[in-house]
């Protein structure tokens, strides 16, 4: 790997940017490299401006799945030819999980969201209760405006991605739905008594927000009726919720159901 795409693959792993590196390693040109990413045009050649076009093309089908694998080609692409063996490695960061609201159950949403893997973000525009301390397991702890925050990382989010507003106060939670809303974040879901969530949707609909897609993406109030009292067990729920809008599975019981589990 030469140095210059060497330092812009180790800068968007950093930076946790997806990329895909492909990589020929059987055939014409073994060894050669290609990069591709979201913020990153092609970088590097294959050895053949067809080839290269075709490789960049799947790999960028291979990030957008978070998946690996070794593709065949012919010596300028053609397929269902294996003149040319590419692998084509992804790095896909963890799934972003932006907890904004640094509430009473913000801290049990950080742990149950770490157990599955999720690089969590506890965003409040109150210095005084937004710390480290209070969130020692957050990977990051923001203060500053949610909808400002989004707007520097919102173009980061996608379909594995959650945003979660737990801030009950509607000048937090409506600027913040509405920047979520301008993202491609897998899940958004906010907290608050059903009272509150109907406020907050008369509110939305007054800002002049698009209520199709408030109805379609948000998820409000959020989880699942588990019947969860503690904030653990309203964390479990969020979570619940969030696994069952990734999988498209329905919320129900495996013991009510039939066929396979995963």
């Amino acid at each position: 790997m030469s140095d210059s795409l060497y330092d812009l693959w180790r800068a968007a792993i950093d930076e946790h940017r997806p990329v895909a590196l492909a990589t020929v390693v059987e055939g014409p040109g073994t060894g050669a490299k290609i990069l591709v990413g979201d913020d990153l045009g092609p970088v590097g050649t294959l050895g053949d401006e067809d080839l290269d076009r075709v490789v960049v093309r799947d790999a960028v089908g291979e990030l957008a799945a978070g998946t690996s694998g070794v593709r065949h080609y012919g010596s300028h692409g053609e397929a269902r030819e294996d003149t040319v063996s590419v692998f084509i490695e992804t790095f896909a960061p963890p799934p972003h999980m932006l907890i904004f609201g640094a509430v009473d159950f913000t801290a049990a949403l950080v742990r149950v969201a770490k157990v599955m893997g999720y690089r969590v973000t506890v965003c409040d525009a109150r210095e005084v209760f937004a710390t480290k301390k209070r969130f020692p397991q957050a990977d990051e702890v923001v203060v500053d405006w949610p909808h400002r925050h989004l707007a520097e990382v919102g173009h980061r989010l996608g379909p594995r991605d959650a945003v979660c507003v737990l801030t009950h106060d509607h000048k937090f939670d409506v600027p913040a739905i509405k920047a979520a809303l301008e993202t491609e974040a897998g899940y958004l879901g906010a907290m608050g008594s059903r009272r509150t969530c109907a406020e907050r949707l008369e509110r939305l609909a007054a800002d002049g927000v698009d209520m199709d897609a408030v109805a379609a993406r948000l998820h409000a109030p959020i989880g699942l009726d588990l019947g969860g009292r503690t904030p653990e067990e309203t964390a479990v729920a969020i979570c619940a919720e969030i696994i069952a809008a990734r999988t498209g599975r329905p919320a129900a019981s495996l013991s009510s159901t039939a066929g396979p589990i995963h």
